[in-house]
């Protein structure tokens, strides 16, 4: 029997530093219009990418600007063809939303076949492999009922979502697994469904009770709630995902995420949004930094079990169209 070996991620970027990168990203994507935002995201990505450590070993983003940049002239298209049709005929403004709407799902495959083959972790990439049919399913026919069922669908799409998302992923050859069923979903949302019941029938009270100035404490509490959600759901996810043999875990807490959001939030308020930088590496330090993978066995063996077995059958990444739409 494998000896269990826990690895906990680690995030090395340092706020100045990213603050020089973001700060030229910023002004050459103004001074280009735009243009260079492509270039600027390659930039973002890699940076965070190389200094995101498990086991000793960085991870790597491979994905080009161009790539990136067609990707976003397509939405950019898509979304300038609504709104022009929309403001000339009402009914044209809704086919085409139709329409768009039919085409989304197959551009999402290929930004998430996009996004994982241009991810690689000790030198082997990621894929993706979700086919088109299923994609059509969850992210067209499920979102279509949650709204026609006002949204008591919501957690039933979500679970479907993220399990299609990761049981269509792997690295190397070996693909990911997704546990977490639509029951687990639907707790962790009718928890926040509770809360938000509970802060009305208080905010009522306080109201009939001439004591409004209270009210001024609805935006904490919703504040509370919404980190609640940020927390739990995706401790939910990556404690239900594993690797093979290999299992996740996440275990972030509400309390430390609600100070780093609240005071992240200070920050960017007090220095006219110069602190976001900051706040983006606190934030995913914390998130990584509470993220770990239990391996069975020792790490290093089976990604070079997986190096072999590709190169054994010469086996390539699932076919990849050369867009990202930055879903």
């Amino acid at each position: 029997m494998q000896q269990q070996q826990e690895h906990t991620f680690e995030f090395t970027a340092d706020g100045w530093e990213y603050f020089r990168i973001w700060i030229v990203n910023l002004l050459l994507t103004v001074v280009t219009l735009g243009i260079y935002s492509a270039w600027a995201k390659v930039r973002r990505l890699q940076y965070f990418y190389r200094n995101t450590r498990l086991a000793d070993a960085g991870f790597e983003y491979h994905g080009t600007p161009m790539a990136i940049l067609k990707g976003r002239l397509i939405g950019a298209g898509l979304l300038l063809i609504y709104v022009v049709a929309g403001n000339l005929n009402p009914v044209v403004g809704l086919v085409i939303a139709l329409l768009i709407s039919a085409v989304m799902p197959w551009l999402i495959v290929r930004s998430l076949r996009f996004k994982l083959h241009n991810s690689s972790y000790r030198g082997l990439r990621f894929a993706f492999t979700g086919s088109d049919r299923d994609a059509y399913r969850v992210f067209l026919l499920f979102p279509i009922l949650t709204a026609l069922t006002l949204y008591l669908l919501a957690p039933f799409t979500h679970q479907r979502i993220k399990q299609y998302q990761h049981c269509n992923s792997q690295f190397g050859t070996t693909p990911f697994d997704f546990s977490a069923s639509v029951g687990n979903f639907y707790g962790v949302y009718l928890k926040v469904l509770g809360m938000m019941f509970v802060l009305g029938i208080l905010a009522a009270v306080l109201v009939a009770a001439g004591l409004p100035y209270f009210l001024a404490l609805l935006p904490i509490a919703m504040l509370f709630i919404g980190i609640y959600l940020a927390v739990s759901l995706p401790n939910l996810i990556w404690n239900s995902t594993s690797l093979g043999e290999h299992t996740f875990y996440s275990r972030m807490e509400v309390r430390p995420y609600l100070w780093i959001a609240f005071t992240n939030l200070l920050g960017i308020v007090f220095t006219l949004g110069l602190f976001i930088p900051f706040a983006d590496v606190r934030m995913t330090r914390y998130k990584l930094e509470h993220m770990g993978l239990l391996a069975q066995g020792d790490l290093a063996e089976f990604v070079a079990g997986q190096e072999q077995q590709i190169s054994a059958t010469g086996e390539e990444t699932a076919e990849m169209f050369d867009v990202d739409i930055s879903l």
